[in-house]
């Protein structure tokens, strides 16, 4: 039993040390090794999964790599795959705050912006890969393209899937007209810019562990479509707030983040060292990803039923066209 748990815990840690190019390269790196080789469960019931998960808040690699330990081991063993996720990103953003606070952007930031061009190319590779298993029919490749209409539009991401999975389920149903005029419909709309949603900015917490904290809750409970979603919460609320984290510390943040193997969200780490050491790092990274777990490991349950429930896989099939 201990050598099952270690096992989980040690698969995952090796994807963390893995976990370069983002959410894309991260699932697709995932699918490879433990769907399409080892078969902890089948392909289509990952899909679902994924568009699940794509729906709620919090960085959807990690929340995929909880459910796949939870499937395999319980909670426990959500609770290790996740942990084991996680922790190569958090120890290697520590130790780059660390030198950055120590050295300054001059010295650290042109040691890795070389890397961003290998970085870019192995997004580019995962997203192809990815499409491969879900594009599988002309109306999933529509819906696909719909999606990077409205994304390039700039229509909320939460929405932009909702419309992708409700316009499959009508074709499903035989209903390709009434699909086809919200799919028009959603692009007029994004046109006008009527659906360029803002929530929350208003939230500004005092210079404190505690503010840290609740700014990190902020960020895990509205990243929808993943970390880029959540970055202008963390900059409202940490950049000028807090000594040390101006807009030159925010965007180098970003930029560091984005060539470790590592989550995105994870680069709220790096502003919680800037504003309060390593105590700040630690809190603000529980933060962040503590409803990740929670949504899995105490709705698991729930979320399984779901996918069993056959008038939802067509909706789902079309959340992970438009994702």
């Amino acid at each position: 039993m201990k050598n099952k748990y270690l096992n989980i815990f040690l698969t995952f840690l090796k994807f963390g040390f893995l976990a370069f190019g983002g959410p894309v390269a991260q699932i697709n790196m995932i699918r490879e090794k433990l769907i399409k080789v080892e078969r902890w469960v089948d392909q289509k019931r990952f899909n679902r999964a994924l568009s699940l998960y794509q729906v709620l808040p919090g960085p959807e690699a990690h929340e995929m790599c909880v459910y796949l330990g939870m499937v395999r081991a319980g909670r426990l063993g959500g609770f290790l795959a996740g942990l084991g996720f996680m922790l190569p990103g958090f120890t290697f953003i520590m130790i780059l705050a660390y030198f950055y606070n120590r050295l300054g952007p001059v010295v650290l930031l042109p040691l890795f912006m070389g890397a961003k061009p290998a970085v870019a190319a192995l997004i580019v590779r995962a997203s192809h890969k990815i499409s491969e298993h879900i594009l599988i029919n002309k109306e999933l490749i529509l819906i696909g393209i719909l999606s990077f209409i409205l994304t390039w539009l700039g229509l909320n991401f939460l929405v932009n899937i909702l419309i992708g999975g409700l316009c499959y389920y009508l074709c499903i149903k035989k209903n390709k007209i009434l699909a086809i005029l919200i799919a028009l419909l959603s692009i007029l709309i994004a046109t006008m810019g009527y659906l360029n949603i803002e929530v929350f900015q208003y939230f500004s917490p005092p210079e404190s562990e505690l503010g840290l904290f609740l700014q990190g809750l902020k960020a895990g409970l509205l990243s929808f479509g993943g970390a880029y979603t959540a970055l202008p919460f963390l900059k409202s609320g940490i950049v000028g707030h807090y000594q040390g984290v101006d807009e030159d510390v925010f965007f180098d943040g970003i930029a560091l983040t984005g060539v470790i193997p590592a989550p995105l969200l994870m680069f709220g780490t790096f502003l919680g060292y800037m504003a309060r050491g390593w105590s700040g790092g630690l809190l603000i990274t529980i933060a962040i990803f503590l409803p990740a777990f929670l949504f899995t490991l105490i709705g698991h349950k729930y979320f399984e039923r779901i996918l069993k429930h056959k008038p939802l896989h067509a909706f789902l099939d079309g959340v992970s066209a438009g994702v």
